[in-house]
């Protein structure tokens, strides 16, 4: 599984505490991945203030990773080409926010990336990256007795 941090994400713990808590991006990146472990996946972990490189990085996951879980920080809002290369992902994606962007700036109100996820968590601080796990796990348990289902006319 795929987890994406967008821009500014690098400075979690430092950059306004107030609004994403003081935890730091490793301390997101380890609660992802002790989650995942208890659901039996691994975490490929990525960040980039460079919108390009998430590029690269959902492209390279194309038929390689089951899942992207991404915080796209302020990419959210308007980097369409980051909601182009999620739609090309066949897999869930779940969106994570620590903070509620409903709850701030207006400008902060729209996602580009909301109409191709399969979900968004967002306001529960870090909290947001097991829950996001454990909705991947489920999306994936969903996905897996549905083929098993199809591949046996049987049942």
């Amino acid at each position: 599984m795929l987890l994406l941090h967008g821009p500014n994400l690098n400075l979690l713990g430092a950059r306004e505490p107030e609004v994403y808590g003081t935890e730091t991006l490793a301390d997101h990146i380890a609660t992802a991945s002790a989650a995942a472990g208890e659901c039996g996946l691994t975490v490929e972990a990525r960040q980039s203030n460079h919108e390009g490189e998430l590029l690269e990085a959902i492209h390279g996951a194309r038929g390689r990773c089951a899942a992207i879980v991404v915080n796209p920080g302020a990419f959210t809002h308007y980097a369409w080409s980051l909601h182009d290369a999620l739609a090309a992902f066949d897999g869930p994606v779940v969106e994570v926010h620590l903070s509620n962007p409903n709850a701030r700036e207006p400008w902060r109100h729209t996602s580009v990336v909301a109409p191709v996820a399969t979900g968004t968590i967002a306001g529960f601080g870090g909290l947001g990256y097991r829950l996001a796990i454990e909705a991947v796990a489920t999306c994936l348990g969903a996905d897996r007795a549905e083929n098993e289902t199809v591949a046996r006319p049987d049942r």
